[in-house]
């Protein structure tokens, strides 16, 4: 685990000052553990990293702790109130009022759990400090990750479902202009020129550390060439704008890495300006430029932009801007959860998957469809955290979540997947059943079910019958105990009593059922299967959308109501 030097150190110095020039570690681990108690997973390597931090804090001098303190000492806070109230932990350099953060999508996709630890860790700590969130989309790639106009519509509908409201929504595609600007300011300066080399040359030339035919041309020589890029003179892969590094950087990709490029937007044009621009940033030349003029203060992203960051950091560098307080979380996965993007379009254009709603996902879409609840997946992300380890979100815990929150909104009803008809002869009184919509909400009301016929005949569970034909007493839920009487060509069973603590203590089985002239037909949608089945027409009392629960199934959000059928999405157990 990479623990952050600058937090530990302004808890020695803060602590050394205390303790007249000689830090105790035990305390500084216990503030340190308030603060982030995600490093309690390598407790033993924080410990001897704060030895060794120690070790030369207590070898300075007064003056020479005080003036080291000065640098350190915004690291150390006391938690506000609304820092204490949240699970996450104080963020570091932060003050109220002056938090900027951001979520940064690629408009080539759906959201996916994935998706939501950068997205709500940055809404939540923004709201936290009473700052501003954005949401910016980052669709400057018509070529190679093209953004689809459908794609920035259920992001945003995604993003408002969760309950987050952005304060201000760009879109690079519209900030071409911005980055020329500056583009233009980094040639003046010397820090960035138009190199013409093949590819394959330059990565040649750069593996081995030398530099480029181009990299000497003068301020003039680039301004010149750069607006030819602009002006269509060069074709797509003739022209680069690179930023100068370190040529000996220990990591190849930095080395004069690419800002600009040309991108052939007759062939691959972009679905918000069309044609109208030829040279497009890449990924981290805009991406720098929009955190600087958006007023971004903290940055959350996954661990592999590390490089990223060194990359940018040269723009920060040349330009006397500030950077971002970066904070890295890892990766999220979930077993059996497909959050790969070109998996899932594989999946969807092999026929493996329907759509990007398709129940077997892990996208934002396909848990709305299944009913899951934005507080459940908020709740779930926050209790992960910004730990910069991976994190692992088993099915189970996710349901879990959502459980308690559906639980108490979702009513009951009786469903069938596999219907199976027995009949029964009606006894005087069994003529109207009342069964409560929520056994803990009397006050929602009861679904009615009356029968006037001689003979009464219900649908259960073939999985049912099948435990009954033992000829043991079980009960119909609401209606009484039966004991099965015939099964020759039709089922018969026989109504015993209506004795429900008998039926609890001799442990009969509780079986559900639907009246075959009180049904509708069913269609339960499982990531895996679909059954045809039927439901109580009590049921049609219910909106689409609504999250109800099959009584001994499970907990389904319904999806259509039609008049001779439904359609309801399995959520879970």
């Amino acid at each position: 685990m990479v623990f952050d030097e600058r937090l530990v150190m302004a808890f020695i110095l803060e602590n050394a000052i205390k303790y007249g020039g000689k830090a105790r570690s035990k305390s500084v681990l216990g503030k340190i553990l308030s603060v982030k108690p995600e490093y309690r997973n390598a407790i033993k390597d924080l410990i001897e990293y704060i030895k060794s931090k120690i070790e030369y804090v207590n070898s300075l001098s007064q003056d020479e702790l005080l003036k080291l303190y000065e640098e350190y000492k915004d690291y150390v806070k006391t938690p506000t109130k609304a820092e204490k109230k949240s699970p996450l932990p104080p963020l570091p350099n932060a003050e109220i009022g002056k938090v900027v953060t951001r979520f940064a999508p690629n408009p080539d996709f759906v959201l996916h759990l994935g998706s939501l630890r950068p997205l709500i860790i940055s809404y939540e700590y923004a709201k936290i400090y009473e700052g501003r969130f954005i949401v910016r989309f980052e669709d400057t790639d018509p070529r190679t990750k093209k953004p689809k106009l459908e794609y920035y519509k259920l992001i945003l509908d995604d993003i408002r479902w969760l309950g987050i409201e952005p304060d201000e929504v760009y879109y690079q595609s519209d900030r071409l202009e911005l980055y020329y600007n500056v583009a233009r300011e980094l040639i003046g300066r010397g820090y960035a020129y138009v190199c013409l080399c093949p590819s394959e040359e330059f990565s040649k030339l750069s593996k081995s550390g030398v530099a480029c035919l181009h990299r000497g041309q003068s301020p003039s020589e680039n301004m010149e060439l750069f607006d030819k890029m602009l002006s269509g003179e060069f074709k797509e892969g003739e022209a680069v704008l690179r930023i100068k590094t370190d040529l000996s950087h220990p990591n190849p990709s930095v080395r004069d890495w690419p800002a600009l490029r040309i991108i052939d937007t007759k062939r691959y044009p972009h679905p918000r300006v069309g044609v109208k621009y030829r040279v497009w940033p890449l990924y981290n030349f805009s991406c720098a430029i929009d955190d600087y003029y958006m007023g971004v203060t903290h940055v959350f992203r996954g661990v592999e932009h590390k490089v990223n960051e060194e990359k940018q950091r040269y723009i920060y560098k040349y330009l006397d801007w500030k950077e971002p307080t970066y904070i890295h979380h890892g990766r999220l996965a979930i077993p059996g959860g497909i959050l790969s993007k070109s998996k899932i379009l594989k999946g969807i254009r092999e026929g493996l998957y329907k759509s990007v709603d398709d129940p077997k996902l892990a996208t934002v879409p396909a848990l709305r469809r299944r009913g899951f609840r934005p507080e459940a997946l908020k709740n779930i992300i926050l209790r992960v955290g910004i730990s910069p380890s991976n994190a692992v979100i088993d099915f189970s815990l996710l349901a879990s979540e959502n459980r308690k929150i559906v639980d108490r909104l979702a009513n009951r009803y009786f469903g069938v997947r596999n219907p199976f008809k027995v009949y029964f002869k009606r006894v005087s009184h069994i003529d109207l059943i009342k069964i409560r919509k929520h056994p803990d909400y009397p006050e929602r009301g009861v679904r009615r079910f009356e029968f006037r016929d001689e003979y009464i005949s219900l649908y259960i569970d073939f999985e049912d019958y099948s435990n009954i034909i033992s000829r043991d007493p079980f009960r119909l839920i609401g209606i009484g105990n039966f004991i099965l009487e015939e099964a020759d060509k039709q089922v018969k069973i026989r109504y015993i009593d209506n004795d429900v603590k008998k039926a609890k203590k001799e442990g009969y089985k509780f079986i559900h059922w639907v009246p075959v002239d009180h049904s509708i037909k069913c269609i339960f949608i499982y990531p895996d299967t679909t059954y045809e089945g039927y439901s109580e027409l009590n049921i049609l009392d219910e909106k689409v959308d609504s999250v109800i629960q099959f009584e001994r199934i499970g907990y389904f959000r319904i999806e259509d109501l039609g008049r001779n059928n439904i359609n309801v999405v399995f959520a879970h157990d």
